[in-house]
């Protein structure tokens, strides 16, 4: 899509007709003027349309990298369109949840289509009880599994940048991709 000169496309706010008397029946003047609202004419266009220029909703899609930059939304071009909004859209929430299993749930599912299921908590323990010693450690790491959601094909790497990215520093992440939900015998 461009927002460059568009042939024919008419002024909302021609200039010609806020020029002083003494140039309203002046032709030169008047053609000048017709010539400068070709060239604005896509400018008021875009200004006058600016709040559907920042919904990623209904941006045009060559906007959408710049809104993303905005706020720090995912976006790989190869995408479709529909991923991409939506990463848009709910960067700031996917923000807010970063760092915990919804988040990471979500972050697979939104940019690399697939479903997941988080175990562990990366070795967090604690006391509800004052004073008293620690409960036993529990494992030190995170499963994550993951598994197409229409029976294509996981890119492992792909996953393990997402997760590397998504999880806390502390944490240690085991990544298992398996062609198809888990099933009851695999722990689930």
């Amino acid at each position: 899509m461009s927002r460059a000169a568009i042939p024919g496309l008419p002024s909302r706010y021609p200039i010609g007709g806020h020029l002083p008397a003494l140039y309203a029946d002046d032709d030169f003047a008047q053609r000048f003027t017709a010539g400068l609202d070709t060239v604005l004419a896509p400018v008021f266009a875009t200004l006058d349309n600016l709040p559907a220029y920042l919904d990623p909703r209904v941006t045009p899609a060559d906007f959408l990298t710049w809104l993303g930059s905005w706020v720090g939304a995912a976006d790989d071009p190869a995408w479709p369109v529909e991923r991409r909004r939506e990463a848009v859209g709910r960067a700031v929430e996917l923000h807010r949840w970063r760092g915990t299993r919804r988040g990471l749930v979500e972050a697979l599912r939104l940019a690399l289509g697939v479903y997941a299921e988080v175990g562990g908590d990366g070795a967090a323990v604690w006391s509800a009880t004052p004073g008293a010693d620690l409960p036993p450690p529990p494992p030190a790491e995170v499963l994550v599994r993951v598994w197409p959601e229409d029976g294509g094909r996981v890119d492992p790497d792909r996953v393990q940048e997402v997760v590397t990215v998504m999880c806390p520093v502390h944490t240690v992440c085991r990544l298992e991709v398996l062609p198809g939900p888990p099933t009851d015998d695999e722990g689930r």
